[in-house]
């Protein structure tokens, strides 16, 4: 049994999963299994990812017909064996210590979750150099060769997530706005695997990190954060979210949603509950109806009311917890009143 299990899904990323590969294999922690799920993809993802597993039996391949990232995430849980668990989007790459890192402090801690982040200088880098016409595909990021000492890296340990996970952007004079655990991407964290075995994506979902991260919180877990920036998130300029109908993006957002509150509904304390609502929910419920602008059919603007009403039905837009939700609310019910 490995002590680290990669799950990498994979489509239409050939152009990129060398460099993710890479950054696994050439990791300064070995004691790890890459997952690497083909979902279905039409180009030589697979092909590549086979190439890697003849040279590293630490990589495996898993073929599978197309599904979706919540899928493929899925299948590639049902392959894991290691101790703990590490999600890596196949477009994208991680510092060559950060399976070292996460482990060493997870194991220090006794630690559910490692909490890490990504690097907010390189995203914007591309971005700009997108914008200007020039080469995206092979920047190296300054903080891949930076080195770090474990044992003199600064990180707080907490058995109350939700004391620092938010969605929320604090002011940055706030003493703790260091440690926030910000948003819901899967791929900042080392999970324990028995945290999280039985808790699936959704599948066909986007923005699927939402509600199942929302699940993760109500379990408890004890959280080390290390600030440090691990991952390197690249844009996909042409990729689902960027080119995924506007309607899409709220349904799925407002599925997301009224999953995860029927959740807190069954199962959350009273804290849970009145910390997931004002650092979490309402947030995403004011992200989905700002969908709503760019809406032009009577018909998706039919479907818009269908998700916005199931969410009133169902309770989850009760009790805003500030004046710009307490607005989003208001109008969301003149919305679907028209």
């Amino acid at each position: 049994m490995p002590a680290i299990s990669i799950i990498i899904p994979m489509y239409g990323v050939e152009k990129y999963l060398r460099r993710c590969l890479d950054s696994v294999q050439n990791q300064t922690f070995t004691d790890w299994q890459a997952i690497c799920v083909n979902d279905g993809s039409p180009d030589k993802s697979g092909e590549i990812a086979r190439e890697y597993a003849a040279r590293d039996k630490r990589f495996v391949v898993v073929d599978k017909e197309n599904g979706g990232l919540s899928d493929a995430r899925n299948v590639g849980m049902q392959h894991a064996t290691g101790d703990y668990i590490l999600y890596l989007d196949s477009d994208d790459f991680i510092h060559p210590q950060t399976m070292e890192i996460a482990y060493s402090l997870a194991v220090r801690d006794g630690s559910d979750i490692v909490s890490f982040t990504y690097d907010r200088i390189y995203r914007p880098q591309l971005m700009v150099r997108h914008f200007l016409k020039m080469d995206t595909d092979n920047v190296v990021p300054m903080r891949m060769h930076k080195r770090y000492n474990v044992d003199k890296i600064k990180t707080r340990v907490t058995d109350d997530v939700y004391e620092y996970a938010t969605e929320r952007t604090h002011n940055k004079f706030n003493p703790k706005r260091r440690w926030l655990i910000k948003h819901c991407q899967v791929w900042k964290n080392l999970y324990k695997r028995e945290l999280i075995d039985d808790i699936p994506f959704i599948k066909g979902l986007l923005f699927e990190d939402f509600p199942w991260w929302s699940r993760v919180m109500l379990r408890n877990p004890r959280v080390t954060i290390a600030p440090l920036p691990l991952y390197f998130y690249i844009p996909n300029f042409g990729g689902i979210v960027l080119s995924a109908k506007q309607l899409r993006i709220m349904q799925s957002l407002c599925r997301g949603i009224a999953d995860a509150y029927q959740a807190y509904v069954d199962t959350a304390t009273d804290y849970q509950m009145e910390k997931w609502n004002a650092n979490f929910k309402w947030y995403f419920v004011r992200w989905a109806f700002r969908k709503i602008k760019y809406l032009e059919s009577d018909a998706d603007f039919a479907a818009a009311r269908d998700c916005f009403r199931n969410l009133h039905q169902i309770g989850a837009l009760e009790n805003p917890p500030y004046d710009w939700a307490r607005k989003t609310r208001s109008e969301i019910l003149n919305f679907i009143k028209e």
